[in-house]
């Protein structure tokens, strides 16, 4: 009939789209060579790759039973700089776990439900306290800015954690894609934290991390969030890189990377050799799992949560009892 031939294309295309959106690709031309439709499906890729795209920033959800919540405690003045803690209400000497939100470091918020509703349900019963913290977002602050809000956030759970029963001395940091590539830089170099009074801490896992090595990404072809985020000076690439951070005060590393995606292995693998060059351990964890749900499904997922608190075990002997049960 007229005009079916003309509907096709349109239709056919609309029914492959979200394939390649999940597909996962991590390459694309630079803004200035892709066309629209090129321009719009790196756009749509770029969302699938935030933390939790689709979520209400900042919307609240039912809180297991059992747990105290301190809400927006300040570490600073800009109304982003802002954490939330979620205490045992008998917590006693509980080790902290500190989250960082992912979002092309552009969006995102500590009150995300795929970000904490698993990791309270798992860890808060365990005797654990977790900390979920924003930061300031691109343009108000880069990626090294970022980094720092989150050392003065780590200061500031340090400083803090008696008061809601926890012990600042046992601090582990778990970062989802933008997130992970944060808390990667300030593990890379814990000097940058300890300029704003961060003591040590055990270590760091890495979820999907969004960026190890910058130059890397931003000299191939890569999508446009990256250039809104780290913008077009090598200077400022480099900076901002975990990989050429890398030095041997490094804190202990667990990176888990989707395999259902081209580049965040491959890259998780040269972060590691690097790492171990200079005697620090980073661990790998390949998980077939989109970028997504290796966020969501921890704590609830029993293998791949099992795997993740193997690392967090190794870190030190009463964080290991607590997941024991003890």
């Amino acid at each position: 009939m007229p005009g079916a031939t003309e509907c096709r294309a349109p239709r056919a295309l609309a029914a492959i789209l979200p394939a390649l959106v999940l597909a996962g690709l991590t390459a694309w031309p630079a803004p200035g060579d892709a066309g629209p439709l090129r321009e719009r499906l790196a756009t749509r890729q770029a969302a699938a790759t935030d933390d939790d795209a689709d979520e209400v920033q900042g919307a609240r959800f039912p809180l297991p039973e059992g747990i105290v919540l301190h809400a927006d405690q300040a570490y600073g003045t800009h109304p982003r700089q802002r954490f939330d803690v979620y205490a045992p209400a008998d917590a006693r000497q509980a080790p902290l776990l500190l989250l960082i939100h992912g979002g092309g470091w552009r969006r995102g918020d500590k009150g995300l439900r795929t970000l904490l509703e698993h990791k309270l349900k798992r860890w808060v019963p365990r005797g654990f306290i977790v900390v979920s913290a924003n930061y300031r977002l691109v343009p108000d602050a880069d990626p090294v800015e970022q980094a720092q809000d989150l050392a003065r956030a780590l200061a500031a759970v340090q400083t803090r954690a008696a008061t809601w029963g926890g012990d600042g001395q046992r601090v582990i940091l778990i970062g989802h894609s933008a997130g992970a590539h944060l808390a990667a830089l300030l593990s890379a170099d814990p000097a940058r934290a300890a300029a704003v009074g961060v003591r040590p801490w055990l270590g760091s896992v890495l979820l999907d991390s969004g960026a190890l090595d910058v130059p890397g990404i931003l000299g191939a072809r890569h999508l446009p969030l990256y250039d809104r985020a780290f913008g077009a000076d090598p200077a400022r690439w480099q900076a901002a890189s975990p990989y050429h951070a890398l030095g041997p005060a490094a804190r202990p590393m667990l990176a888990v990377c989707s395999t259902q995606r081209a580049a965040p292995c491959p890259e998780a693998e040269r972060f590691a050799v690097a790492a171990r060059a200079h005697g620090v351990r980073v661990d790998i964890r390949r998980e077939d799992r989109s970028h997504r749900d290796i966020n969501r499904l921890l704590g609830d997922d029993p293998v791949y949560t099992e795997a993740v608190e193997r690392f967090l075990r190794s870190l030190d002997p009463l964080v290991a009892a607590r997941l024991a049960g003890g």
